[in-house]
């Protein structure tokens, strides 16, 4: 099963730890985001990983050469130019997902306690193009939902009633027959393609996660309440 970890992004609002580090190797207790993503996504059955690469690109590159991809079968795209974000990384990349199999795609900054196998797992037992895991949270984003979890739109643009706002975890699952149907070019965001798609009748499905933490590093308070969870549970 193939993963894609993106990993391109500059970290802005993390500045200035992040002029030196990328997001990605920010350490959580004593393991860098990154470790804890390919561990996270092995242990749901991904075995060949694809990183994105951007802001300090070498910096990746020559720590994973120096832990040996933690014994990963790693392979990096290099965005030299500028970041592709979601789902421009996705198109660039078609050729390495196409097939029969669905797989996993997911930010390198997030840490979730979801389960990611039963992501899978759902997905696989449905006709959504892409399962998204989707938390009750604030967001100033959110998705909206029907009763059975297919994706309507988003909030302030969706009225129908009955729907439910989700906020969507940064992780998900995708057939690869999406790629077909991925109409936008250059820099474009994924979500943006699942709302066209869904608007055109496609299914696009949620997963409600309802594990025990979420945590999206991009700012020092979220970082800061990362690392207190981490060490208080010792994880």
């Amino acid at each position: 099963m193939k993963a894609l970890i993106f990993a391109a992004g500059y970290g802005k609002r993390l500045r200035p730890l992040t002029d030196s580090i990328p997001k990605p190797l920010i350490e959580i207790n004593g393991k860098t985001v990154i470790q804890r993503a390919l561990e996270k996504l092995r242990d749901a059955g991904a075995d060949e990983f694809l990183i994105n690469t951007h802001h300090l690109h070498g910096k990746i590159e020559a720590f994973l050469k120096k832990n040996k991809n933690f014994g990963f079968n790693i392979s990096l795209s290099y965005e030299a130019e500028k970041p592709l974000e979601t789902g421009g990384t996705l198109k660039a990349n078609a050729d390495f997902f196409k097939g029969r199999e669905p797989f996993f795609a997911c930010n390198a900054d997030i840490l979730s306690g979801a389960d990611l196998r039963a992501l899978y797992d759902s997905h696989c037992s449905s006709s959504a193009l892409a399962t998204l895991a989707v938390r009750k949270r604030p967001s100033s984003r959110h998705l909206m939902f029907d009763s059975s979890m297919r994706l309507i739109g988003r909030e302030g643009h969706a009225a129908q009633a009955g729907l439910a706002a989700y906020g969507f975890c940064g992780i998900q699952v995708i057939s690869p027959e999406i790629f077909d149907m991925i109409k936008e070019e250059g820099v474009f965001s994924v979500t943006e393609v699942y709302l066209r798609l869904a608007a055109e009748t496609h299914r696009i499905a949620g997963f409600e996660d309802q594990s025990s933490y979420w945590f999206d590093i991009g700012s020092p308070e979220r970082l800061e309440a990362a690392s207190c969870y981490f060490k208080e549970n010792r994880l």
